[in-house]
């Protein structure tokens, strides 16, 4: 059968990579097209865009490159035309992805969503574009089964979070870090800014502030998938080794870490590592998402747990002086104890035995019997 998946950011790069890898054991003719990065390349197919080219991050940014955006749906729209696919899989990236899903209801084609958009969030009114131009939507927290079938009655399939596929059975390299010669054997605390040039050009000034005032700790940058070290040269006035391709191997040696908003918060927690987390958008993206998000919590371990597990510094507060103090808080043996304890809950919860496996099987089943 032949596959069209978009995935339009790094995370999604990730679970993607592992579905392609699943479909291929099950489908083992499967020709594949797909917007992603380079894990989803790996696993096989064809790279039509890569998604450093097309995510943009924020109202503001948005609204900046909308001409962009819409050159890019209009090349998806013709490129899924010419390959004429079985299904499409979108992965996430509502903004995007939920505008050529009713564009490809109207062509006939069939719509299967993996990782549903955060509806929960913001724009619940999402929720009828998804019942109208999806087949079928896979879900991966535990809390988004009962939001669609009790509060909007539409029936989705709950397969657990795919970072279980990932990290709990993990060979970690501890060795890894012998290849840095800057390092010294000083307790290490990792600093995980953002995959988005605009995160990281936000958040890491901030982080070296703090570096500078911990001599006793080393510091180190997990370099984002799809950036490369020009991307970091901003922080040449402190030694901070920026690290590529060994981020989980980093935060596991990791005496505690530092974590931009976003799923590395969910992957920091299932290692295991103790953490902060820190959020900073352009001032005019954070006034409106004041108005119309309606969270407690912006870390996925808080909202999944629905308490306050691991503490939250956002845009005025993301700030040295508060990291500081934060942080000191965070390195007590009480508190790291206690959040450790908590993460061994929020593992049991998403724990299906394989979302990638689990939505593969669902969907060669559901698109051969139709």
């Amino acid at each position: 059968m032949k596959y069209y998946i978009i995935a339009g950011e790094a995370s999604g790069d990730l679970h993607g990579s592992k579905l392609i890898t699943e479909i291929k054991k099950s489908d083992s003719k499967a020709l594949i097209n797909f917007w992603g990065g380079d894990l989803m390349s790996r696993a096989g197919g064809s790279l039509i865009k890569h998604y450093r080219d097309i995510s943009f991050m924020g109202f503001y940014e948005v609204f900046k490159n909308i001409l962009t955006i819409f050159k890019n749906m209009d090349f998806c729209k013709k490129n899924i035309e010419e390959f004429n696919p079985d299904v499409i899989i979108y992965i996430d990236y509502p903004g995007f992805n939920l505008r050529i899903a009713k564009w490809a209801r109207k062509k006939g084609y069939k719509n299967h969503y993996y990782i549903s958009p955060q509806v929960w969030a913001w724009k619940e009114s999402r929720v009828k574009i998804i019942k109208e131009n999806i087949d079928y939507l896979y879900v991966i927290l535990p809390f988004e089964k009962s939001f669609y079938r009790d509060k909007h009655d539409f029936k989705v399939d709950f397969v657990g979070h795919p970072l279980m596929e990932h990290i709990p059975n993990r060979k970690f390299d501890k060795k890894f870090l012998d290849k840095i010669v800057t390092i010294s054997k000083k307790p290490i605390i990792a600093l995980l800014p953002g995959s988005r040039k605009q995160e990281i050009n936000k958040i890491l000034p901030e982080l070296v502030k703090v570096a500078k005032k911990y001599e006793d700790y080393q510091f180190i940058i997990a370099g984002a998938p799809g950036r490369t070290i020009s991307d970091y040269n901003f922080i040449n006035d402190i030694s901070i080794p920026v690290v590529f391709n060994n981020t989980y191997d980093l935060i596991k040696l990791s005496k505690a870490a530092i974590v931009t908003s976003g799923t590395a918060t969910l992957e920091t927690a299932l290692i295991g590592t103790p953490q902060l987390v820190c959020y900073k958008s352009s001032l005019l993206s954070f006034l409106i998402a004041k108005l119309i998000v309606k969270l407690k919590y912006i870390s996925l371990v808080n909202l999944i747990m629905n308490e306050h597990i691991i503490d939250e510094l956002i845009q005025f507060d993301c700030n040295s002086k508060k990291i500081c103090f934060f942080l000191q808080k965070l390195l007590n043996k009480s508190n790291t104890t206690k959040i450790k304890s908590n993460y061994i809950k929020l593992y049991n919860m998403l724990d299906q035995g394989g979302a990638s496996k689990i939505t593969s099987k669902l969907i060669l089943k559901r698109v051969k019997t139709e």
